[in-house]
């Protein structure tokens, strides 16, 4: 028997490192449930105050196919490596054109409040290319 993932991230602000993966990856928000119109309209249905409505936010692959994210609101600060992280697929292989997207893409997160750690690459032997970043509340990803 095999089982979903879901990827959780602890954030100081949900919403707002939702919308960079969003951006990093092409995820979408998932429509509201039901027969809801709106996510305020099924959160006041529900009767989750105003105020609690920046504790989560999640995001779903439109194809159905990866992995949905989940962000939920923490108080303290992150203080230590990830001990896993997400790769960024973005380059389909090991020449010049692949490793331009990468670089494109990573500035393109640059510019969404990522920051640049380290360029590694291309492997000797398998020519592999990847650059690690930091999303904007500093939890390690690689784009490759």
């Amino acid at each position: 028997m095999t089982y979903s993932v879901q990827v959780t991230f602890d954030a100081h602000d949900p919403e707002g490192l939702a919308r960079f993966w969003i951006e990093a990856l092409g995820y979408v928000v998932p429509p509201p449930p039901g027969d809801f119109a709106t996510w305020d309209e099924a959160l006041d249905a529900w009767g989750v105050p105003a105020e609690e409505r920046d504790r989560a936010f999640a995001l779903v692959d439109p194809d159905g196919v990866g992995p949905r994210l989940f962000f939920q609101k923490v108080p303290e600060p992150k203080t230590a490596k990830n001990r896993v992280h997400l790769d960024v697929n973005v380059g389909g292989g090991h020449d010049d054109a692949a490793r331009d997207a990468v670089r494109a893409h990573a500035a393109k997160l640059e510019g969404l409040g990522a920051s640049r750690v380290r360029e590694f690459g291309p492997d000797e032997t398998t020519g592999e290319y990847w650059i690690v970043m930091h999303d904007p509340e500093g939890n390690e990803f690689c784009v490759q």
